[in-house]
C-alpha cells in the first residue's frame, strides 16, 4: 500500500533515484541522451535539504511502498513575479516502473492540499515543452497552460518550458 509522507535527510539518494530514473525515461528525445545517460545520483543528492521546518522553504513529500520511494513532489511559494501569492508545483516525478499506478495522482492530490493548507488559492507549475504525457495528467487534474513560456538552465540543459495554472479551490 503506497502512503504519503514527509521527506526526511536520509531519503535524499532514494528521492533522486527516482529524479534521475524519470528524467532517462521521460525525456529521452527531448534532452540529449548523452546528457540523460550521464545523469548521476551521487552527484545530485547532496543539493536536497529535507526537513526544515522554516514555513518559507519548500517542502517534499514521498510516496512510498513497502519502505521504497516511488514518487516525490516538491511544493512552495511560486518564483515567478508574475504569479506572486501563489503556490508552486516544483518538482512532481514517480519512478518509471511505478507509471500509471495511481501514485502521480495520489501525490497530485496532496500536493494540492498541502498549497491549499498553506493559504494559496492557485498554482503553477513548469513543464517542459514536447512533453505530452505530462501535459496529458496535468490538464485531466485541472491544470491548463497560462500563455507564459521561457528558456531555464535545469541540470546543465536549457530547456523550453511552458506554465501552467490551476485553481486550488
Amino acid at each position: 500500500m503506497v502512503t504519503i509522507r514527509e521527506a526526511r535527510p536520509e531519503d535524499a539518494a532514494a528521492v533522486e533515484a527516482v529524479h534521475v530514473r524519470a528524467w532517462q525515461v521521460a525525456y529521452r528525445g527531448l534532452i540529449p541522451d548523452d546528457h540523460l545517460d550521464n545523469l548521476s545520483v551521487e552527484d545530485r543528492a547532496s543539493r536536497y535539504a529535507f526537513g526544515s521546518t522554516h514555513p518559507a522553504s519548500p517542502q517534499t513529500i514521498l510516496a512510498v511502498d513497502d519502505e521504497v520511494v516511488r514518487g516525490f513532489a516538491s511544493i512552495g511559494r511560486s518564483r515567478d513575479d508574475d504569479a506572486h501569492g501563489s503556490g508552486e508545483v516544483f518538482a512532481l516525478y514517480v519512478d518509471p516502473s511505478c507509471w500509471r499506478k495511481g501514485i502521480g495522482r495520489l501525490l497530485m492530490t496532496e500536493a494540492c492540499a498541502r498549497l491549499r493548507m498553506l493559504g494559496f488559492e492557485e498554482a503553477v507549475l513548469w513543464l517542459l515543452v514536447g512533453n505530452e504525457a505530462a501535459a496529458r495528467f496535468y490538464r485531466i487534474d485541472r491544470w491548463r497552460p497560462d500563455g507564459c513560456r521561457r528558456q531555464e538552465d535545469v541540470w546543465g540543459v536549457e530547456v523550453d518550458v511552458t506554465r501552467y495554472r490551476r485553481s486550488l479551490s
